[in-house]
Formats: structure tokens, sequence, C-alpha cells
């Protein structure tokens, strides 16, 4: 699997988000905490919750909570609830989306494809799995849009030990909640109340979600210098389902 057919695949399955766009401000202003909380979870544990918008959500967040919050955003958070709160509503859903894949297997991505559903969605998780190991694609799926939400369900389907599963989930969603809202707060404590953010805030969360992939881009560049170094090999990519899940 190559990174750049992964970023290509989720840009276009976020092309065909069943919702054309969803504004975390108004989320947050409408919903505070608990929502932010409530989203998390439906993302990372819920099959229908991959269009929520994860990564742009916690960085508003983080804005939220600092000093010029209210004013920028238009609502004020608690920092100490979103740096708790939100990991451990992330390891939940993670970790129930684990327990539907562990319970249910493939039956639970049996589904034609439909406006909420397609059969690649399955395909890129399964792929990421096998690709860097159970350990590294749990850590590494917080920071990718889509394959996020569908790996951990894959991960219970391909047998990822629950114990092993959670102890990757705990660090996966630390990293990436704390991570995202701390750079939001950080932003939000030091700009002015009148500084015109919403000029930077589509290239700045651009550039939060360059960041995300980050992990992905080096530990590709990594497989492809480890490549070099080893003979030749081209075997070709198997279909969904067809592969040998990985040892534990």
């Amino acid at each position: 699997m190559q990174v750049s057919e992964t970023v290509h695949a989720a840009t276009q399955l976020l092309a065909d988000s069943p919702l054309d766009f969803i504004d975390p401000a108004s989320l947050i202003t409408k919903f505070g905490l608990f929502g932010i909380w409530a989203i998390l979870f439906a993302e990372t544990g819920l099959l229908v919750g991959f269009f929520l918008p994860g990564d742009s959500l916690l960085f508003l967040a983080g804005i939220a909570a600092s000093a010029t919050g209210a004013t920028i955003v238009g609502a004020s958070l608690s920092l100490p609830g979103l740096l708790i709160g939100g990991p451990i509503f992330a390891i939940a859903g993670a970790q129930f989306g684990h327990f539907l894949g562990a319970k249910y297997g493939r039956r639970l991505f049996d589904r034609p494809n439909s406006r909420l559903f397609k059969g690649i969605y399955v395909q890129k998780a399964e792929q990421a799995f096998v690709k860097f190991g159970p350990a590294k694609a749990v850590v590494f799926a917080r920071f990718i849009p889509i394959v996020r939400t569908f790996l951990n369900p894959v991960a219970g389907m391909l047998g990822m030990p629950t114990k092993q599963f959670f102890v990757w989930n705990v660090v996966g969603a630390i990293l990436w909640t704390d991570g995202i809202i701390m750079l939001g707060y950080l932003l939000g404590d030091v700009v002015d109340a009148t500084f015109p953010i919403d000029k930077y805030l589509v290239p700045g969360i651009a550039f939060i979600i360059l960041l995300s992939i980050l992990p992905v881009l080096v530990e590709y560049v990594r497989d492809r210098r480890r490549k070099k170094r080893e003979p030749e090999e081209t075997p070709g990519e198997a279909p969904l389902g067809s592969g040998t899940p990985p040892t534990y």
C-alpha cells in the first residue's frame, strides 16, 4: 500500500461523504464539551461516524479552551475536560469498534455500497493493518480520517487480542486528541481576540491534517529505504480478505 494512494483514496471518500460540510465551530457552540465527547466516540466507534470532523473539531476545541476562545470560536470550553475526557471517549469508541469486529467478523462489513458505506473503506483499513502491523496501525490510524473509524473493527475482525489493542488504543488516542487540542490551545492563547483567524483557519486545519499523516509518511520512507537494501520482490496485492492475517 502506497501512502499516496491512501491519501488520494481518503480525499475521494471525503468527497463522497453523506454530508457535504459539517462546521465544527457550530458543533462546539451548539453542543459544547458533551457534544465533542459524543462525536469522538461516534467517529472512532461507530461505522457511520467516519464523516464527522475529528481533526478540525479537536483543533477548534483547543482554541475554544484558550483565553480568546469565546471571541474566536463563539464558545468557551474547559481545557481539563478536553484533555481528560477527549482521550477517554476516543478510547471507549475505538474499543467498542474492536468489540464489534471481534463479535460479528466480516459480516459487519457485508453490505452493498451505499451513501454511508463503501467497501474501499474496509479495504484501506485492512491494508494499513497488514502493512504496518497491529501496534503501529492502531496508533497511525488515529491520524488518518476515515481509516481511524474502520481500522478498529477490522482489528477485531482479524483477531487482534483485546488487551493488546487496548494498550495501543490508549497510546494513539492520547497522542491524537491531546496533541491536536494543545496545538489549538497554544494558538488561541497567543493571538489577540481581534486577530482575523478565520482567514487562516482553513490553511491551519490543512496543516494539522498534514501533521496528522506525518507518521505514516515517515514509515513509508523507511519502508522504501528498507526495500532498496533487500532483494527486489514484486508480490501482487491481495484482494480484501484473501491475505493471511498477521500473527500476534
